[in-house]
């Protein structure tokens, strides 16, 4: 697959793709003509790249986790910090769950006090 290709189908940007394959998180062969040539698999690749950026890992830490996603083979120390990453996202998602039901809670409040705002101007 081309580089706009891969791109498009991974709802990336190409230079997306340019820093991925320079921080060495894909790779991609070239054409006669000298283009990216990524493998089908890439754009799966890079979604679950996008989903680690966005869940705040960095780049580093991806290359180092990648073998192992692909693998399902790690070491006791690769387990650990697995578990490590994996124990932060869960406080994250607890953080993110209590923001929420504040806001919930906010947006609950607001609501009543519109209606009851909208029964009292039409009751003048």
């Amino acid at each position: 697959m081309r580089i706009g290709e891969v791109a498009s189908a991974a709802g990336v940007s190409t230079r997306a793709l340019r820093y991925y394959e320079q921080q060495q998180l894909i790779v991609s062969s070239r054409s006669a003509g000298g283009q990216r040539l990524y493998a089908p698999d890439t754009v799966e690749r890079v979604r679950w790249i996008q989903l680690l950026y966005a869940a705040g890992l960095s780049s580093r830490t991806i290359v180092e986790f990648l073998p192992c996603v692909h693998t399902g083979i790690a070491g006791p120390e690769m387990i650990a910090r697995l578990r490590a990453e994996r124990d932060r996202l869960d406080e994250h998602m607890r953080d993110l769950a209590a923001t929420r039901a504040r806001l919930d809670s906010v947006l609950a409040a607001a609501e009543f006090d519109a209606t009851r705002s909208g029964d009292e101007a039409a009751e003048v």
